[in-house]
């Protein structure tokens, strides 16, 4: 379930109580007239249906709220009510039920690709960490460094902002991913250095006998068979915000230690590694961005046929006075409207 808190004009608010009432999907609705500051307005509450959330939004973008007021999107953990439970239930458990709020992907995307200095920190810290399970051929180390790594989110950025044709989200993403394996490669690079001149690491390392960590620098055919199962569960936790499923995501793809061996190999001049390392990562980065941008366009395929229906066949729209079968936006937002058929 989702709660939405709705900002709307006065003049609007009737147009947009008429949709709420009017949609199966729409209960608990609070109406509080003339109570609304920055913008000035009405305030409306309700609860909606996951499946429908982005439904909902687009006709309530129709109606220029978004534009003259405002739409907060808050999960709602549980809710306890026997006068809507069982109706809520039908509407939740629709078999095919198409549970993205796209909304909430854009925001979650948006906010994880910032070029920012705890950025930088997170990505220099998992290298660093992933350079001591080279050093000592310790694979938990390697494990660690995949959790704390941020890579996923700009991954995950630019998969969005491509299905939403964004160039300048894309550019965001792209320039926080690069830059952020630029200096976590370069900070690896340069305390390799400095650890073997104090002698807190060897002199020379064989790459070759470290068999537990070797996989982050030999690509092969598993390299990509993982990174590709990764993309996908990894855009599924993203668009369903199953979050624990984006740890396992983080775990199963060395693109983080496969960037840090890139910085130790070179430090200890061994180029035959730090280019494995280098063919590993991008086999990595390409799959999950192949497997999650094909993921994301599916369910976006899914959600434009739902809309494409909902435009068509919802009594909500007549009753708010919204046209039947078409967008009111579809000339300003060609891309999340569909067209008529």
């Amino acid at each position: 379930m989702v709660h939405l808190r709705i900002v709307a004009p006065n003049t609007q608010c009737r147009h947009v109580i008429d949709l709420l009432e009017n949609s199966d999907s729409v209960f608990n609705i609070v109406h509080l007239e003339n109570v609304a500051r920055k913008p000035d307005g009405d305030l409306v509450l309700c609860d909606v249906a996951r499946r429908d959330v982005s439904l909902l939004v687009a006709d309530l973008r129709e109606l220029n709220v978004d534009v003259d007021g405002s739409i907060a999107i808050e999960e709602v953990d549980a809710e306890i009510s026997a006068l809507t439970s069982s109706k809520f239930r039908r509407r939740r458990d629709d078999v095919g039920a198409d549970p993205v709020v796209w909304e909430n992907v854009s925001s979650r995307t948006s906010e994880n690709v910032e070029l920012s200095q705890s950025y930088l920190i997170f990505m220099t810290a998992a290298m660093l960490i992933a350079a001591v399970g080279i050093y000592f051929n310790q694979p938990i180390l390697i494990v660690g460094a995949m959790v704390v790594g941020p890579d996923f989110g700009p991954i995950a950025g630019v998969c969005v902002a491509l299905v939403n044709r964004s160039r300048r989200l894309v550019r965001r993403s792209a320039t926080a991913l690069f830059v952020g394996f630029l200096v976590g490669t370069a900070a690896t690079y340069a305390a390799t250095v400095v650890l073997r001149e104090v002698g807190q690491i060897p002199y020379s390392l064989d790459f070759d006998s470290h068999t537990l960590v070797r996989f982050i620098s030999n690509p092969d055919f598993f390299s990509v068979y993982v990174a590709l199962l990764a993309g996908v569960v990894g855009m599924l936790s993203l668009t369903t915000a199953k979050s624990s499923a984006l740890v396992g995501v983080l775990i199963s793809v060395a693109t983080v230690p496969a960037a840090a061996n890139i910085g130790v190999a070179a430090a200890y001049t061994d180029w035959a590694t730090a280019w494995g390392a280098t063919i590993q990562l991008f086999l990595n980065l390409t799959s999950i961005f192949a497997a999650g941008l094909v993921t994301l366009l599916l369910q976006r395929r899914i959600y434009m046929r739902r809309r494409l229906d909902h435009l068509a066949d919802d009594d909500a729209r007549s009753a708010a006075g919204l046209p039947v079968g078409t967008s009111r936006r579809r000339h300003v937002d060609p891309d999340q409207e569909p067209a008529a058929e």
